[in-house]
């Protein structure tokens, strides 16, 4: 049987096909997890606010899966051949489905069409030569980027016509993604998505942060509202106390 790699860009429809896909390895016949811990807390971060931040804004969407530093199966014929994206977005499949990895054919066939790379002094030199040939040749993912979260470091690639070309961001520092249609930049120490109006998305500590703040000013406010209701009587009744009730 070929490899269905070849064939990546087509739906699957011949039932042979189908019924010999159901034979090769499931997630939980593959590894998942190389113990291998990220590169610092800050590389962490910077992927649970990728991740955190679009699953918040996506929140009534169900046709999506977006994962960070979880093994991307993509050769059914090599068990050996797989990569950790630190961020990656697949559209088109089921959000809720619980997945210990990423397994290409059990998904029809479908490889990511956003892949974030967070750089580092030990994956440089692969982020931006071997992945990013295999993520342009093999899995022919749309959009691919690269941020390093020590020197703010920002590249951005757009796959056309088949190869990258590489995206210069704007006057305002943001690279706009079509997959999407957010934008990312850096504001302050970190990568974010961005609103067509420039808003940062906020993630779910953000979110919640906003939220005690508005219940707090709220809070300001009814205890403003019965401050001046509460004087407005004091003055009344220091009315009445001069000048008694007239009936002018």
């Amino acid at each position: 049987m070929s490899s269905p790699i070849s064939s990546l860009l087509e739906p699957i429809t011949e039932p042979e096909v189908l019924e010999s896909i159901k034979a090769l390895p499931t997630e939980d016949d593959l590894p998942y997890d190389d113990g291998e811990p990220m590169e610092s807390d800050q590389h962490r971060e910077q992927m649970n606010i990728l991740i955190d931040s679009l699953k918040v804004h996506w929140s009534d969407r169900e046709d999506y899966f977006v994962g960070g530093n979880m093994f991307l199966h993509y050769d059914p014929e090599n068990r050996t051949k797989f990569r950790g994206p630190d961020f990656f977005l697949v559209l088109g499949v089921k959000r809720r489905k619980r997945r210990k990895s990423w397994v290409v054919w059990r998904e029809g066939m479908k490889f990511p069409n956003v892949i974030i790379e967070l750089l580092s002094d030990s994956t440089r030199n692969e982020d931006k030569g071997m992945k990013k040939e295999l993520y342009e040749k093999v899995f022919r993912t749309e959009e691919y980027y690269l941020y390093d979260p020590h020197s703010q470091e920002f590249i951005g690639n757009h796959l056309k016509v088949g190869r990258y070309e590489e995206i210069v961001p704007d006057k305002e520092g943001k690279i706009y993604s079509p997959v999407t249609g957010l934008y990312l930049a850096v504001r302050g120490e970190w990568l974010r998505w961005l609103t067509p109006e420039g808003v940062i998305l906020p993630t779910p500590m953000e979110l919640a942060e906003q939220e005690k703040q508005r219940a707090e000013q709220e809070k300001q406010r009814a205890e403003q509202e019965k401050q001046r209701a509460e004087r407005a009587e004091q003055l009344l009744e220091e009315y009445r106390r001069r000048f008694g009730d007239l009936n002018l």
